[in-house]
């Protein structure tokens, strides 16, 4: 793999799957509870269109699929992830079929009406924070062209306690990046901070009419 962060995200992520298999831990987040508190905060895009299409970039072994079938979102499921392992369990645990694929890679080969990345701009793994900036840049970007009617992700708060940051880790301001976002991409949007964990998730619709 040529670009240096993307192999070392494919290896971190691997690693975890070696270690932990397809738990929480084993996609890097301390427990299920959290894990199912961050699937939750996406539900804000979709849970008022059951039918649409739902890109899940970075998706691990695909643990977002069930929680949006037990939610009752009935729509398409791409699954994307650029670690050959994350892909291999997803299909081995959900399968494939016409409401749920999953692929290899850092771009989707399709479009969906949806797109959300959760817990992928978070391990810089070495990479120094310019280089890291622009991976995140290049996600969100992903996410927007990737998407007709919007996107989510989250990220790690700059309004965390100073002293419990680690230096492995990036961490953003949201309100900083709520103004780029709403530059960039349209002011249908918001940030969600309130569910007790030191991150935030941003939610963007896309304006009527903006995408195809």
């Amino acid at each position: 793999m040529a670009d240096p962060i993307l192999a070392a995200v494919t290896a971190h992520y691997e690693q975890a799957l070696a270690t932990h298999g397809t738990t929480a831990k084993g996609v890097d987040w301390k427990d299920e509870d959290g894990q199912r508190l961050r699937h939750r905060q996406f539900l804000r895009l979709v849970e008022d269109d059951p039918e649409a299409s739902i890109l899940d970039f970075g998706c691990g072994y695909g643990d977002f699929l069930p929680f949006l079938r037990a939610h009752g979102h009935r729509g398409r499921y791409i699954g994307l992830d650029v670690a050959p392992a994350m892909v291999e369990a997803a299909r081995r645990l959900h399968g494939e079929g016409p409401d749920r694929v999953f692929h290899r890679g850092a771009e989707s080969p399709e479009v969906a009406d949806y797109a959300i990345a959760s817990g992928i701009l978070n391990v810089i793994r070495g990479a120094d924070a310019a280089a890291w900036t622009g991976y995140v840049d290049g996600v969100i970007e992903g996410l927007a062209r990737a998407s007709r009617r919007g996107f989510g992700f989250n990220m790690l708060s700059l309004n965390s306690d100073p002293d419990r940051r680690r230096a492995d880790l990036h961490y953003a301001d949201p309100a900083a990046m709520l103004a780029a976002m709403i530059a960039r991409h349209g002011r249908h949007a918001a940030v969600l901070q309130d569910y007790g964990l030191w991150e935030f998730t941003l939610v963007l619709r896309h304006a009527p009419g903006s995408r195809a």
